[in-house]
């Protein structure tokens, strides 16, 4: 299975998990600290910059794009609780 090496800036610390996991869920497993309120994409709070590997990420769904639209978010921004990482490296502002 691929796998994928995500860093967390303000942690200084990068983990390797599994192609396919959500950055949400790396979050929690390592203490990374992004809040959430639905897990769902639709209330914007788990909002995320991606430094550098949005190559490596999962396309932005439509329901993504349209929140992140609505809240005015960066094109480099992605909702934790929908993005997933697809492999290579990936480094997020968290």
């Amino acid at each position: 299975m691929p796998k994928a090496n995500v860093t967390f800036e303000k942690l200084g610390l990068t983990v390797t998990v599994p192609a396919g996991t959500r950055l949400i869920e790396i979050s929690e497993k390592i203490g990374a600290g992004i809040t959430y309120g639905c897990r769902e994409g639709e209330c914007c709070s788990c909002t995320v910059g991606v430094v550098s590997g949005m190559e490596n990420m999962s396309e932005r769904s439509v329901l993504e794009d349209k929140v992140l639209q609505e809240n005015m978010a960066g094109r480099n921004d992605r909702l934790a609780c929908q993005a997933q990482v697809l492999g290579g490296d990936i480094v997020v502002k968290a």
